[in-house]
C-alpha cells in the first residue's frame, strides 16, 4: 500500500492509494475511474474471498457487465 500510496501522491491523488491495488492501467489511474473488472483472490484460514472491482462510469458500464457475465 505505501508504494501505491507514493505514486498517487505524486500525481495528486493521495486519496486513492486503495483504488490504485485494482486499478493497473494507466487511464484508471489518471482519471481516477475504473474501466476494466479487476479481480483478487486469497484465502484466510477460515474464508476464500474474491475481491471484485468494476466500473460503476456510465461510458464504461458495457465493461461492467461483459466482465460480470
Amino acid at each position: 500500500i505505501e508504494k501505491f500510496e507514493k505514486e498517487a501522491a505524486e500525481l495528486g491523488k493521495g486519496s486513492f492509494k486503495y483504488a490504485w491495488v485494482l486499478d493497473k492501467l494507466k487511464a484508471e489511474r489518471e482519471r481516477g475511474i475504473t474501466i476494466d473488472i479487476a479481480l483478487w483472490k486469497f484465502e484466510t484460514p477460515k474464508y476464500y474471498v474474491t475481491v471484485i472491482d468494476a466500473p460503476g462510469h456510465r461510458d464504461f458500464i458495457k465493461n461492467m457487465i461483459t466482465g460480470t457475465s
